[in-house]
């Protein structure tokens, strides 16, 4: 596949940032985060999209939004840890590629193909002249582009709960070149998949609400992980499972559902290497303590304002508890993030809605992230593990019964 960049521009704010928000510091958090694009793919029909009319919507909203984003069109000084809103711009390319929608959507495509369709490596964030991203800003200039009424209203105030300290960012091995030695795998549960392993905790599960997908799908996925590690190493070994609970409007008083920045903590469930036996084993222990440390973070977001000091062991210390152990040889760390609330399939621009949202390559080890499927009944689930370990996954009896595999 060949991808032909046309033209690159960068789009300025259609207003200037004011003068006192021309420094946008940092928070601990954000400060502690790895330096790497949260990225997305969506892919919507040709035929609707490749015209002058658009292209020109397309900038004229992307500027429109700016104002109200504006570190976005800043640049990171990565050495005083603040953003410089200078309204340089945001980057904004056109390229040609040599190949049909369906050859890029279906289930042999592979990921090194889709990481094709990147402007940037996904680590090259934090150099001065690189553009800051945000999550949150696709959903606000999709409705700016579709005059969809509802103006989304960033707010920029994680730094006052939590104020920078100049510290280095937890080391996940990242780096502005791709690593090739992560390979990534695409697991699809459909509607079907997810009864079938709600179905499994019928007899035992006296809860009234079933556990959810994310849930049942990140259980599933974490055991043949854990199978995978045992049948490569020969034995079990300790392990940690941490998932990330998105802290916004669960706090007291609630933090805004469109505050910007890393407002998700870390909880972990820990387990000795005869523990991890049993969770591989057994899909009713592992479904129900996932779901209680969930349910447990969810809970403790309430204190996360109140109590300082506590917040700061929720939000920070724990994932530096987590950093430390995962450079033992002895413990297998398995990292979860859940996205199937972000609204991808919504994201109109006005020519229609995607017909898939994708990733791509991810450089980080023994990860696993979570988005909904277009029919929203259903998970696909990437995967990233060294290349050693991803036989092993692949080849896992129950996966392979479950979901529909896309190429690696």
């Amino acid at each position: 596949m060949n991808v032909n960049v046309v033209s690159r521009k960068l789009i300025k704010p259609c207003k200037p940032t004011p003068s006192h928000l021309h420094t946008y510091k940092i928070s601990l958090i954000d400060e502690l985060n790895p330096s790497m694009h949260v990225i997305r793919i969506l892919f919507y029909p040709s035929d609707q999209v490749v015209n002058g009319k658009h292209i020109t919507s397309l900038q004229e909203s992307l500027s429109e939004v700016l104002p109200l984003f504006y570190p976005l069109a800043g640049r990171y000084n990565k050495e005083k840890h603040y953003v410089d809103c200078n309204d340089e711009g945001a980057e904004f390319l056109i390229a040609e590629v040599d190949c049909q929608l369906h050859q890029l959507i279906g289930p042999e495509v592979k990921s090194e193909q889709l990481n094709h369709l990147l402007p940037l490596e996904i680590g090259a964030a934090d150099e001065a002249s690189d553009p800051i991203s945000q999550a949150t800003f696709l959903k606000a200039w999709s409705n700016v582009a579709i005059d969809g009424g509802l103006v989304i209203r960033p707010d920029f105030d994680s730094p006052l709960y939590f104020p920078p300290q100049n510290l280095a960012p937890f080391q996940f091995g990242m780096s502005r070149t791709r690593d090739t030695s992560i390979l990534t795998k695409r697991f699809v549960f459909d509607k079907n998949a997810i009864c079938m392993l709600r179905e499994r905790l019928r007899k035992e599960w006296t809860n009234e609400r079933p556990p959810s997908r994310v849930v049942v799908v990140s259980a599933c996925l974490t055991q043949a992980i854990l199978r995978a590690d045992r049948k490569k190493h020969g034995k079990s070994r300790a392990s940690i499972i941490e998932q990330e609970v998105n802290v916004r409007e669960r706090t007291v008083p609630p933090i805004s559902k469109y505050s910007c920045g890393n407002w998700a903590s870390m909880n972990f469930l820990e387990s000795t290497a005869d523990e991890s036996y049993g969770l591989e084993c057994n899909f009713f222990e592992i479904v129900s303590k996932m779901r209680k440390v969930i349910i447990q973070g969810i809970k403790d977001c309430e204190r996360i304002l109140s109590d300082r000091e506590f917040g700061r062991k929720v939000l920070i210390d724990c994932e530096f508890e987590v950093a430390k152990k995962s450079d033992s040889q002895d413990i297998k760390v398995i990292r979860i993030s859940d996205w199937s609330k972000f609204e991808d399939y919504e994201l109109d621009f006005g020519y229609g809605k995607p017909v898939w949202a994708s990733l791509a390559d991810v450089p980080i080890e023994d990860f696993m992230i979570l988005m909904n499927t277009k029919g929203n009944d259903g998970i696909e689930a990437w995967v990233f593990m060294h290349e050693s370990d991803m036989p092993y996954l692949e080849q896992d009896e129950d996966l392979r019964m479950l979901t529909t595999q896309g190429a690696g």
